[in-house]
């Protein structure tokens, strides 16, 4: 941003809107742009103080500039006429509210600048241009800082010499969980860590994150998850584990280094309950990247054309701020559902939803990873599966009897210390077609019919439990037939067994 101000500037632009909320660092920026020659002297308005020149400690270099009009007539009347930069913070209320003078002084300043080395700078966190200046101003967007930058903040709260005895991947993961803060909110972050445990090291790096979730907060439309379980809580799915763990360090430097493009996301279908959204909060955990659930529900809003497709352009907005991260997307068969034909039921708002997040699917830059689920894959879109949309597409079947072994193992030991009183190969043998979430419900009806009677649960208590439930597998049995045959030569098995002998098939 700072070299394309620069351009804008020495182009004698006469009026540039920045949108900004970091003041201090901007107008840093702008006071090295205008050290170029011909040298700019820089004068700063706010509505409390009026205009001070930029540098000045003490007073108030114009008096009697306070008001929105008087400081723009000082600017056209008195103003010194050598090359000079006024910045303007806030003034987009006077823009906003019928102020047809401020808007005609602005215009007024635009014909008086052309031609020479004067610029008005307006700065705001919020963009309102008025229709009758948007032919004559540049709007840019002042960017948050980054790596190289949060890296001095880091030094400076550390100290240069503890700075460098930091691990290298220690340092890479604090400033990549500061990545999308202020330099403000970096150094306060910075310091919470440092003063909570008296150090910062790979451990801070939870403390540094939660910071985020204030924005997330903010936004409305995006949820920030909390991820408080390892992949040790999966049961199965071991080739999906080994293609995420070795992604760990896929948005270090050290990976970009190497000649490695950044992930772009991975599709998980599969059958309902077998683990798929339970995967995306571990990765979150694997990769200590933040992990944010996009809401298509609120995305979606009525109340004005274009507000939901302005949703969701601010929704991935703040995701890429505050990347790298996941973008958690689940059930993303329901979202998109009616993209492909949503003239006659919403006046074409599904089609233009589908059409921006396909776009900037294809066109994204910044590190966010797409973690999509989904459980009716005939529901989604063509150009949704193609190649280059994601960089895998899983899918995740029934539990195999190995795998049914490991999942009543780490329920059991969720609930308690001791299962050795329990046959896991029976209760495995037992529920053959459960899902994963199948297998924990009949765990806790168990506890429930003991809790009842006053006793602890036993292995016949799981047994029974399980012969009283019916399967998703036997009540839907020509949907997950369906889906294993779709997926048996397009999607890629997140089970070890089932991948070595397609591969073997191969």
């Amino acid at each position: 941003m700072q070299e394309e101000l620069s351009i804008l500037i020495q182009a004698q632009y006469p009026l540039v809107y920045v949108i900004t909320s970091e003041e201090e660092r901007a107008e840093r920026a702008i006071a090295t742009i205008a050290q170029i020659k011909p040298a700019r002297r820089v004068f700063i308005w706010t509505v409390t103080q009026g205009f001070v020149e930029y540098g000045q400690t003490s007073g108030i270099a114009q008096h009697s500039t306070e008001s929105d009009e008087a400081a723009l007539r000082w600017v056209l009347r008195s103003a010194p006429r050598e090359p000079s930069i006024y910045i303007f913070k806030d003034l987009h209320p006077f823009l906003n509210s019928n102020r047809a003078t401020t808007v005609r002084f602005l215009r007024d300043a635009v014909a008086s600048f052309k031609g020479t080395q004067r610029t008005i700078i307006l700065m705001s966190p919020v963009q309102e241009v008025p229709v009758e200046l948007e032919k004559d101003i540049a709007v840019i967007d002042f960017p948050l800082p980054q790596t190289e930058e949060l890296e001095e903040v880091l030094m400076l709260q550390l100290g240069a010499p503890r700075t460098r005895r930091l691990a290298t991947d220690v340092r890479e993961k604090l400033l990549s969980a500061a990545l999308g803060l202020t330099r403000d909110e970096a150094e306060k972050v910075y310091r919470k860590a440092q003063v909570t445990t008296g150090k910062l090291t790979e451990a801070e790096v939870e403390i540094v994150l939660s910071e985020k979730k204030q924005l997330i907060r903010r936004n409305g439309i995006l949820e920030y998850l909390d991820a408080d379980q390892g992949i040790e809580v999966v049961g199965g799915l071991a080739e999906l584990k080994h293609w995420l763990c070795q992604r760990t360090d896929a948005f270090s430097q050290r990976a970009r280094d190497y000649g490695l493009p950044q992930p772009k996301g991975m599709l998980i279908l599969g059958v309902p309950g077998c683990g798929k959204s339970l995967i995306a909060k571990t990765t979150s955990r694997i990769w200590s990247l933040p992990l944010v659930r996009l809401d298509m529900g609120r995305v979606y809003d009525g109340s004005m054309v274009g507000r939901s497709e302005a949703n969701l352009r601010n929704a991935l907005k703040v995701a890429e701020s505050i990347a790298p991260m996941i973008l958690f997307i689940d059930e993303i068969d329901k979202a998109f559902a009616g993209g492909a034909g949503s003239a006659d039921s919403d006046g074409g708002t599904s089609s233009r939803i589908f059409g921006s997040f396909l776009t900037w699917m294809q066109e994204k830059t910044a590190p966010v990873f797409v973690m999509a689920t989904a459980n009716r894959v005939d529901r989604l879109p063509g150009e949704f599966l193609r190649k280059g949309r994601f960089d895998e597409l899983f899918f995740v079947d029934l539990p195999n009897a190995e795998e049914r072994q490991e999942i009543f193992r780490i329920h059991l030991m969720q609930r308690r210390h001791e299962i050795q009183r329990f046959d896991l190969e029976q209760l495995a043998n037992v529920s053959d077609g459960f899902s994963g979430a199948e297998i924990e419900q009949a765990i806790v009806a168990a506890m429930y019919e003991a809790f009842a009677q006053e006793r602890e649960f036993t292995q016949l208590d799981i047994i029974s439990a399980v012969k009283s439930t019916t399967p998703l597998s036997r009540t839907m049995t020509e949907q997950v037939a369906a889906l294993r045959e779709w997926a048996r030569l397009r999607a890629r098995p997140a089970a070890t067994s089932v991948a070595e002998y397609q591969r073997m098939e191969f």
